[in-house]
């Protein structure tokens, strides 16, 4: 005998039999098993555009093209992730354009808070930023500066109460001198006179006021083609005072992001 243990045939047969089962169980169970994947990486959310409300009457509504022209000034300037907001659809400027707004020919910024309009026109658009051209109506109307500045206050509570965030561009409107109202310029200065000091009495780090001064440098003579609304000038003007207030707003929330 050399030693060695034999089995019998059948064992050695019971034996490759077990192993091939064994074999078998194995690779069934590697393919039954779950798959363990590496996480991958979640891609950010894209940001939202900003959206922007021009609100005011027929100087911000009809056609109100100083918006077209802004909107071409910031898209050539790379401010490009915006979106301009509001009920209004845009008119005509000779170019296409993002162009909805809230501007309403005639309409005035008590008459806008006595109707309880903007908490609709807010609740529809949802703006971060509004730039706010009102009080011509009014002035040309006859009600006082105080009148005036009790409802600017009541539409900047109504923006702040749709979005604690809301940026306000509240501009010292344009220079008056229409037929049929001597004394509107000089209701003009003294309104712009106290925009300023209200808009500090009302500003705040979650939803800071910028002053806009469409006055300065514009002239009823040449800039208006009815001594209240802006001609071709003009509205050239309004657009060149808008940029840097607005392209400066958008600078600080894009810093907050």
């Amino acid at each position: 005998m050399d030693g060695s243990v034999r089995f019998p045939l059948p064992a050695r047969r019971a034996l490759t039999l077990s192993g091939l089962l064994a074999l078998v169980c194995a690779v069934l169970l590697g393919l039954t098993a779950p798959t363990v994947r590496a996480a991958e990486p979640t891609a950010e959310p894209a940001a939202e555009p900003v959206r922007i409300m021009a609100l005011g009457d027929s100087i911000t509504g009809s056609p109100g093209c100083w918006r077209a022209l802004l909107w071409q000034d910031m898209q050539a300037a790379g401010y490009t992730d915006v979106d301009f907001v509001g009920s209004r659809t845009p008119d005509g400027c000779g170019f296409p354009y993002d162009g909805e707004h809230e501007g309403h020919g005639g309409i005035l910024a008590t008459g806008i808070v006595r109707d309880n309009l903007l908490p609709g026109w807010l609740a529809t658009s949802d703006p971060d930023v509004v730039m706010m051209t009102l009080g011509t109506n009014d002035v040309w109307s006859g009600l006082s500066t105080e009148t005036l500045l009790d409802a600017y206050t009541t539409l900047v509570g109504q923006m702040r109460d749709a979005n604690p965030d809301v940026r306000v561009l509240v501009a010292q409107i344009l220079p008056m001198d229409p037929q049929g109202c001597s004394d509107c310029g000089a209701r003009v200065v003294e309104l712009n006179a106290a925009i300023p000091g209200w808009a500090a009495g009302l500003d705040s780090a979650e939803s800071p006021i910028t002053v806009v001064d469409l006055w300065t440098g514009f002239d009823t003579g040449t800039d208006t083609y009815d001594g209240v609304h802006p001609g071709d000038s003009g509205i050239r003007k309004m657009a060149d005072t808008w940029f840097p207030a607005l392209t400066g707003v958008l600078d600080e929330l894009a810093q907050l992001h």
